[in-house]
């Protein structure tokens, strides 16, 4: 029997990706994502395979704090319960190295942190009522130092970290899994443009096969882990860097 799954920010890229993969894997997921065209032309191709229909569309955009509660529950009624649930909407709009801007600093901020907090929340409610669930974040390695590049897009997925981390702790008691996944360079509408390294170790991979690394990791029972595993090595040395030596590192 299929799960029953929720993905958040599954218009495009890792979101996508995974939404089709467990589509693929026969389980009913509700894609929900701010561009409503983007997503229903994705449930209409999924749900034209068959007589069932695995897949439903709930468009939201996730800086719409007060509506992200009543969203959940409307997601939750769609598949009649909830096995697990995937936040993957994310933010990161091009900086340059003398740039402080502040609204694209909050909105990083809205979409990355708090947009998962709004609707993570009452998954944590709903999935401590039922005592079982699986709670899974999309952050990245950006979050492990404060960079030059991008300082509030670090910060955001910094956040998104200790939020999730916080979560596996409280919510351990109740049987629930909360999994934080920390991608390196993945190939999507949010990267593209940059100078991603396509050969050698720290080469950037496909949305579709970040995927797959992310489902196995989640089935595995993981609490934390990096897409491809190769960058928990690059947030091992990255962490343990001394900062007068990290500032004037370039990346």
């Amino acid at each position: 029997m299929g799960k029953k799954i929720i993905v958040v920010g599954a218009s495009s890229g890792i979101g996508k990706a995974i939404a089709e993969l467990e589509l693929k894997n026969g389980s009913e997921v509700v894609l929900i994502a701010r561009r409503e065209k983007e997503l229903k032309a994705i449930v209409s191709q999924w749900n034209a395979k068959g007589k069932s229909k695995p897949a439903f569309a709930v468009p939201f955009d996730v800086t719409n704090f007060s509506q992200a509660e009543k969203t959940f529950e409307k997601a939750v009624k769609e598949l009649g319960g909830l096995d697990e649930i995937y936040f993957a909407s994310g933010l990161m709009p091009e900086v340059s190295p003398n740039e402080y801007n502040t609204a694209k600093d909050i909105s990083m901020l809205n979409v990355n942190t708090l947009g998962a907090v709004a609707i993570l929340n009452p998954a944590a409610t709903f999935f401590t009522k039922q005592k079982s669930g699986k709670i899974i974040g999309i952050s990245s390695i950006a979050g492990e130092r404060g960079r030059k590049g991008n300082p509030v897009y670090n910060t955001s997925k910094a956040a998104l970290n200790t939020y999730l981390e916080a979560l596996r702790n409280r919510l351990s008691e109740s049987n629930i899994q909360v999994t934080t996944i920390k991608p390196g360079f993945v190939k999507t509408e949010m990267t593209k443009g940059l100078p991603l390294p396509e050969k050698g170790l720290l080469k950037a991979i496909s949305a579709e096969e970040a995927a797959e690394k992310i489902v196995k990791a989640v089935a595995q029972g993981k609490q934390e882990t990096f897409v491809p595993g190769i960058w928990a090595l690059v947030g091992l040395i990255i962490r343990n860097i001394p900062s007068f030596i990290f500032k004037k590192l370039s990346i």
